[in-house]
């Protein structure tokens, strides 16, 4: 039961991830070069690292990423990306809110669920 519970959770952060980045890396297009250009791409590198990690979990238990979601996450990143050349500040750093707000909840929802099926060494990346 909890294994079904944190592949679900995994999958959903390791897509989750791939719209972070997409919109991140859309959000640093938008951006003149500079110092916020530069902090945007380093946190779209960030991204990319975690899912990097998420991966490595999934591959661990047994379990592939969900086709399904990857597209779907694919395309809130990808739009966000576009958006952020057309809404200015707002849509960019509203979208970014809200995908990392969905994270922080799910991340602590897999930590519990990796220690409750035994993956405690998963516990520490998670939180």
């Amino acid at each position: 039961m909890e294994k079904a519970r944190l592949t679900s959770i995994l999958r959903k952060a390791y897509s989750g991830e791939l719209a972070a980045a997409l919109a991140y890396a859309g959000h640093g297009r938008s951006l003149p070069p500079g110092e916020d250009r530069s902090t945007i791409g380093r946190i779209e590198h960030e991204e990319l690292l975690h899912r990097l990690e998420l991966g490595k979990m999934l591959e661990e238990i047994g379990e592939p990423p969900s086709a399904v979601r990857e597209i779907e996450f694919w395309i809130v990143g990808k739009t966000i990306a576009c958006l952020c050349h057309v809404g200015g500040w707002f849509i960019p750093m509203y979208g970014a809110g809200r995908l990392e707000a969905g994270n922080v909840r799910e991340y602590e929802d897999a930590a519990r669920s990796a220690r409750a099926a035994g993956y405690e060494h998963f516990v520490r990346p998670l939180v």
